[in-house]
């Protein structure tokens, strides 16, 4: 019997190609999106997956999401909390306003996606739970405090939650992307690009979606049980812990 996954911003960039990632691995995937409807109707016809619309930062839409997902496709046994947003600015500009829009998509989410899931994976003795932070939450980035404070929160986030779910077979890993060839990248000014990242890039090139895609097949399948608590980089050695 096929595992069922549930991928948060699972529909563009990153999160898409992880869940066709993991519907290649036999997986059944559920997609979770915010907002983009034409993207996600693009997405479900071009793969077949389906996608279903709430806001990842408000707890009761993910219960009533997840649950629809367990209605339709079954207990949810790998959960991937990929979903995040940028507002960037200088910290003596920032406002109230682009800190909790981070804060509460990118950090209180894990919240809001995890405890619905947690009690059915502990009585099912086994669970998958993958969270997608960034370079930024390991190193830190000018004009990002929110956003590296909310990604440097997930990796405490993992930590903690590993160690409460090793006796009842759920894994809880997390994988830092450096620079990903997105379409949110792919938007900067190539010469920025060119001049400002890729020199700080050892491999000298963008990562691709599909690589931090095979990342979390690796550990969502029954076999990675050994490795949780783990923080994997991915960032083509920009930075090195």
């Amino acid at each position: 019997m096929a595992r069922v996954a549930l991928v948060t911003g699972g529909s563009r960039g990153i999160g898409a190609a992880i869940s066709k990632a993991l519907k290649a691995a036999g997986y059944k995937v559920a997609a979770n999106y915010a907002g983009n409807d034409e993207a996600a109707a693009a997405f479900t016809k071009e793969t077949g997956i389906p996608t279903y619309k709430w806001d990842v930062s408000d707890f009761d839409a993910c219960a009533a999401g997840i649950a629809k997902v367990v209605a339709d496709l079954g207990p949810i046994e790998v959960l991937v909390n990929n979903a995040g947003i940028t507002r960037d600015g200088m910290f003596h500009k920032m406002t109230k306003e682009q800190w909790y829009a981070v804060i509460n998509t990118n950090l209180n989410s894990l919240f809001n996606m995890t405890r619905p899931v947690w009690e059915g994976m502990r009585n099912a003795k086994f669970g998958r739970v993958i969270c997608i932070s960034s370079v930024n939450g390991q190193k830190g980035q000018m004009g990002q405090a929110n956003y590296s404070a909310a990604k440097a929160g997930d990796i405490g986030f993992v930590k903690a939650l590993a160690q409460e779910g090793a006796k009842a077979g759920i894994t809880v890993n997390t994988i830092c992307p450096g620079y990903i060839a997105t379409e949110m990248v792919k938007a900067i000014d190539p010469a920025v690009v060119e001049k400002a990242i890729l020199p700080h890039i050892p491999v000298g090139r963008l990562g691709e979606p599909e690589e931090i895609a095979r990342a979390v097949v690796f550990l969502a399948a029954d076999e990675a049980g050994f490795i949780t608590g783990s923080t994997l980089s991915a960032n083509g050695g920009q930075y090195m812990i």
